[in-house]
């Protein structure tokens, strides 16, 4: 039975089973390509400054100052993100296209992407947390 009869014939079972797929494929590269380190240090960092510019929401001089400190972080942020995107970008484009070209002929054929964002949204939750990315 090929690949192509499989999606016909159960095409919501393929598309959860995909999207599980692609999901782990991405969590996996982002695991290992993101500085997880550097990522929580700057989420500790951001999150001590957003504590105390609550404390000092009073004081405009302090608030830009911590805004300051806040935006210090944003490069790095950024960094780590983009990189995580131009590894991923060109597998995804190819997966999307292959799927929507196989998917087309199914009673899903309208809803695929809904169904892959739902499935991909809760294997994502689940992944990150069992691979500790949050």
């Amino acid at each position: 039975m090929s690949i192509s009869e499989i999606i016909q014939t159960n095409p919501k079972i393929s598309i959860i089973i995909i999207s599980f797929l692609v999901t782990l494929l991405m969590t996996s590269i982002r695991y290992f390509v993101t500085d997880r380190k550097l990522m929580r240090d700057i989420k500790d960092k951001q999150k001590f400054v957003r504590e105390e510019m609550k404390k000092h929401r009073d004081n405009p001089d302090k608030m830009i100052e911590l805004n300051k400190q806040l935006m210090e972080h944003f490069p790095a942020q950024m960094k780590q993100t983009f990189k995580l995107m131009i590894i991923t970008m060109i597998p995804v484009l190819i997966i999307f296209s292959w799927m929507r070209n196989a998917f087309a002929v199914t009673e899903i054929a309208t809803s695929w992407i809904w169904w892959y964002i739902v499935a991909s949204i809760v294997f994502g939750i689940i992944l990150g947390k069992l691979f500790k990315l949050d």
